[in-house]
């Protein structure tokens, strides 16, 4: 998903950019919201983004795509602090790595955030949203969000990259010449992505419901809630 510097032409990265600029505006207000009512949002959304860091700095080299492939966390953190924050988040991740490890570069980070902050993100966020409203099990809706969100992300750069570079040969072949450049090591790694998705949330789900208020139901988060103010 890290496009490099020099690939995109000029015209895409700037309209990349315009993109996710709009996402920063209701970012930035979603997040002062959310530690008004709530102080530990903060260091919680802090957590989170220390964790896309991580997991999204784990790269294996697609040298078909000049590009690479790894988990994202997006869709992770998208349930656990919010689809906008998580967008702010993507931008901050990608430009340390960019500057610290080399991964993508300075002129693509719009096209990197549209792919991993925005199009993962909301993929599996609504994927989430829509199987917890069937009353589907967590770890299930998380499973998925992680699995698909995580393909969504590298779907949206072979995009980027095919309507930029296709040339004179058809933009949907090299759109999927892209996308199954990927495919040897993005399918094993979303599918891991599905499982530590689905694996920390349920984790949290049954253990500390108390920190995932507004994502698990007030009759799971409730109780532990008491406790703490009992304990205080």
């Amino acid at each position: 998903m890290h496009i490099e510097d020099g690939i995109l032409p000029a015209s895409a990265c700037i309209a990349y950019f315009a993109i996710t600029a709009a996402f920063l505006y209701p970012a930035v207000r979603d997040i002062k919201k959310k530690v008004r009512e709530n102080p530990y949002y903060k260091p919680f959304l802090a957590m989170c983004g220390v964790g896309v860091f991580v997991i999204s700095a784990m790269h294996f080299p697609v040298p078909v795509t000049g590009s690479c492939s790894h988990p994202c966390g997006t869709p992770l953190s998208a349930i656990m602090v919010g689809p906008f924050p998580t967008v702010l988040i993507s931008v901050i991740v990608l430009f340390f790595q960019a500057v610290l490890l080399g991964h993508g570069g300075i002129t693509t980070i719009g096209a990197n955030t549209v792919s991993m902050g925005i199009v993962g993100t909301f993929v599996g966020y609504g994927l989430w949203k829509l199987i917890r409203m069937a009353h589907g099990p967590v770890w299930l809706a998380a499973g998925v969000a992680g699995l698909i969100g995580d393909l969504a992300v590298y779907l949206t750069s072979s995009f980027e990259l095919a309507y930029s570079l296709h040339g004179h040969t058809s933009f949907w072949h090299q759109w999927m010449v892209f996308f199954l450049g990927y495919g040897p090591t993005q399918l094993p790694l979303a599918v891991g992505e599905a499982v530590f998705t689905a694996v920390i949330l349920q984790a949290m789900a049954s253990r500390r419901p108390d920190l995932l208020p507004g994502v698990l139901p007030e009759k799971a988060t409730g109780p532990r809630l008491a406790e703490g103010a009992e304990a205080v």
